[in-house]
């Protein structure tokens, strides 16, 4: 036991860089807020949106992996928006905090076609402190470890009617390891390339059912390694068109191993007036799954001044009629 806990540990310190590699924890990011992923997400509604995520990861087991996010995203023009996020991320005897500030421009490319382009950057900022206790996986550590990286973001996104695809380079610059680099193998080259993409669509004009496959790619270019989430999900509106229900499934993979999944689990939701709720659950295929109960996201958001912007160029929550 005492060894799969070490295991554990130094899983969670890895997923602690993966955190700051601008990993998406969980499932964030298909609770309808794709802002998580891409700063020219940013005030891409005619809205005020703001999102609170709880990511709770391998549920029985003393010290795992927690993160918790804001996020708001708003218009401030007609065809401009800006973007917070604000994160705690816990692993074990490793903490990160921190965030970004976004800006994106969302411009109309032909109008009967419904062709959209964005572009958005990112100022990151990232607190990362090591705890002395973790000496039971490297000794020489002996007092407390912290910096502070500044960093940035850059993106695109392309729409055409139901369809999407956005491209995003993350943390451009590399990172100051003096803190680090005598004691522990601390990465400075993090960037890292997503690609997010997928198309929303009802079988007919007068269905309540809409649907929306889409695929998440993403590439380290520290060491090559690569990973690609495939997921579906389903929305059913109501007929006053002031709310949805939603579910889903999610499989994430590495890409030399597509069909040994890391990770795959059903998402849940709903939308009722500004009011918006979801969930979503991930059962991990590696031996640890046999010690706990799974991974717990759970996301909770508002909506206001709906309405603040008339450019066409904004997204809906659904698909148009």
């Amino acid at each position: 036991m005492k060894r799969l806990f070490i295991a554990v540990v130094m899983a969670s310190f890895s997923n602690g860089f993966a955190q700051e590699l601008n990993l998406p924890a969980a499932t964030q990011y298909l609770a309808d807020n794709p802002y998580v992923i891409s700063p020219t997400y940013a005030g891409i509604g005619d809205n005020f949106r703001t999102r609170v995520n709880g990511f709770f990861q391998w549920v029985g087991i003393d010290d795992a992996p927690a993160n918790q996010a804001l996020y708001a995203d708003f218009r401030i023009f007609d065809q401009s928006g800006v973007g917070i996020n604000l994160y705690n991320d816990s692993n074990g005897n490793t903490q990160q905090t921190g965030g970004k500030v976004s800006f994106a421009h969302h411009i109309i490319l032909d109008y009967p076609t419904k062709q959209y382009l964005s572009f958005g950057m990112s100022l990151n900022v990232n607190n990362f402190r090591i705890d002395p206790n973790f000496n039971t996986v490297d000794p020489s550590v002996t007092n407390d470890r912290y910096t502070s990286n500044t960093n940035f973001d850059a993106s695109i996104l392309y729409r055409r009617g139901g369809f999407f695809a956005a491209f995003n380079a993350s943390n451009l610059v590399n990172k100051d390891i003096k803190k680090f680099a005598t004691t522990l193998n601390e990465p400075n080259l993090l960037r890292n390339y997503q690609i997010y993409t997928g198309y929303t669509f009802r079988g007919n004009r007068s269905s309540r059912v809409e649907f929306e496959p889409s695929a998440y790619f993403q590439l380290f270019e520290s060491d090559g390694r690569s990973s690609t989430d495939v997921n579906i999900k389903a929305r059913w509106l109501d007929y006053q068109k002031t709310g949805y229900f939603w579910g889903g499934v999610t499989y994430r993979m590495l890409n030399d191993q597509p069909f040994k999944p890391l990770s795959i689990g059903p998402m849940l939701g709903l939308k009722k007036g500004g009011f918006y709720m979801g969930y979503s659950y991930q059962i991990f295929t590696s031996e640890i799954q046999a010690y706990t109960s799974g991974t717990h996201m759970i996301t909770l958001g508002w909506d206001f001044f709906q309405g603040i912007s008339n450019c066409p160029c904004t997204q809906t929550a659904v698909a148009e009629d």
